[in-house]
């Protein structure tokens, strides 16, 4: 049985991840690159249902967006959605410096999709809680792959297998599932 086309359009550049995403609903759902405002908040979810208006704005017919955070316990909730900001400028050795006043270096990372079609605003949303090494570890250059170590593991996102990642993703283990009940839903109305 072949993956069905969903009326839904994924707003992102990144070709790996619209790929990654239909992999993983097992649905074929169209991407397309889109240049949007980055709202400044720390409330995750305000920056998606803001990215994901203005997406349907743009493109008028049902969208799909994604935006992610990464608090560091001894910072209150920063970075949170400014992360990439963040590694730009201080880089995954100097993330790692910012738990330092924290002993047991707490972080947490965020996933927060969204859906909507004019009327109907759905959000998906993922927390998974962790903390940092003390340098980064791990080849894994993507996002903070290298400076994240999942609650009840030892090694960072980064050095591990990718079956490993799998089952510590916030995606695949709790907002991909959510997404896709949802969105099979749709296609049968």
């Amino acid at each position: 049985m072949g993956r069905q086309d969903m009326n839904v359009t994924f707003i992102t550049g990144n070709t790996n991840k619209a790929e990654f995403l239909s992999k993983h609903l097992g649905l074929d759902i169209g991407h397309r690159k889109v240049e949007l405002d980055e709202l400044q908040s720390l409330n995750l979810r305000v920056v998606t249902e803001h990215k994901v208006k203005q997406a349907f704005d743009v493109v008028k017919s049902p969208v799909l967006v994604e935006d992610i955070g990464f608090t560091i316990k001894a910072l209150g909730g920063l970075p949170g959605p400014f992360i990439k900001w963040f590694i730009q400028e201080v880089g995954y050795e100097g993330l790692c410096r910012l738990a330092d006043p924290d002993p047991e270096r707490i972080a947490t990372t965020s996933v927060c999709y969204a859906f909507f079609d004019g009327q109907t605003l759905k959000l998906f949303e993922g927390e998974l809680h962790g903390s940092m090494p003390q340098n980064p570890r791990g080849d894994d250059g993507f996002g903070w792959n290298c400076v994240f170590i999942p609650k009840g593991q030892d090694k960072t996102n980064a050095e591990m297998s990718e079956a490993e990642t799998e089952r510590y993703s916030l995606r695949t283990t709790t907002v991909y599932p959510m997404l896709k009940e949802f969105l099979s839903s749709l296609d049968k109305q």
